[in-house]
């Protein structure tokens, strides 16, 4: 090979490498401008996965038992896209004992048993072992996780847009529990005493991020109203734990 035939093939190398490191850089940049709309929609689509409709009364009974669910709240971290592509990976069964729904702010979403960083990247989770739905203070806790474009609807998201009076609604399949809010505030990671029970009172309590660097936290505080059979219940609530998210245009 001449000297003339070997500065061709250099070129032609340099020429390749370069292309490779252009779509290389594109590929990296894509993937920044549409992670956030990715995870979402993975999100979005493992929610619809452990909705309550798809789950029986059997699996929720042997979910609903001791010894099943993490329930220490402080080693729940920060929604992360890795987090999201490695719980896709594990693609592991949790545990679904009920489902919660909001209609007026369209919050539908399962209820996991315990606090695990994948439980509440997909649905809410009950922060104390041995709570009872319609009994004492049963408290849940979600991710809030803003989408790229249009109205939050993630998750714990759209508590921000809570307002005093709206309906919430708990089930576990044979039974449907109605809270009606009261108060909402933005408070210090520090005030656990939210979550504690008040002899005689029956309650509910939602926690998440008020915020993407979880400095504050919202809760919402709602009353105990009343149950009833979900056969007996109006079409409008159970149409409520019937809606599905749709993330695949929010991006």
């Amino acid at each position: 090979m001449n000297r003339k035939d070997k500065r061709y093939n250099l070129k032609k190398i340099k020429k390749i490498l370069f292309n490779l490191l252009l779509v290389l850089l594109i590929l990296i940049g894509l993937g920044l401008i549409f992670n956030k709309g990715i995870r979402n929609m993975l999100l979005a689509m493992q929610s619809n996965r452990y909705q309550i409709t798809k789950v029986s009364k059997e699996t929720i009974k042997k979910n609903n038992q001791k010894g099943v669910g993490k329930f220490d709240f402080s080693k729940v971290d920060p929604i992360s896209f890795e987090d999201v592509m490695k719980n896709q990976w594990k693609n592991e069964k949790l545990p679904v004992i009920g489902g919660i729904a909001v209609p007026d702010i369209g919050i539908n979403l399962p209820i996991f048993r315990g606090v695990g960083n994948a439980e509440l990247s997909y649905g809410a989770g009950t922060m104390k072992e041995n709570q009872v739905m319609g009994r004492a203070n049963y408290a849940l806790a979600s991710h809030s996780i803003s989408g790229v474009t249009g109205p939050p609807t993630l998750l714990f998201t759209p508590l921000e847009r809570a307002e005093k009076g709206m309906m919430i609604y708990l089930t576990d399949k044979d039974t449907i529990y109605q809270y009606q809010i009261r108060d909402k505030k933005v408070m210090a990671p520090n005030h656990v005493e939210v979550i504690d029970d008040h002899p005689g009172v029956n309650e509910l309590t939602l926690v998440t991020c008020a915020d993407m660097e979880a400095v504050n936290r919202i809760i919402v505080f709602a009353d105990y109203l009343k149950s009833f059979p979900v056969d007996k219940a109006e079409s409008n609530i159970k149409k409520a734990f019937e809606s599905s998210y749709n993330q695949a245009t929010n991006f």
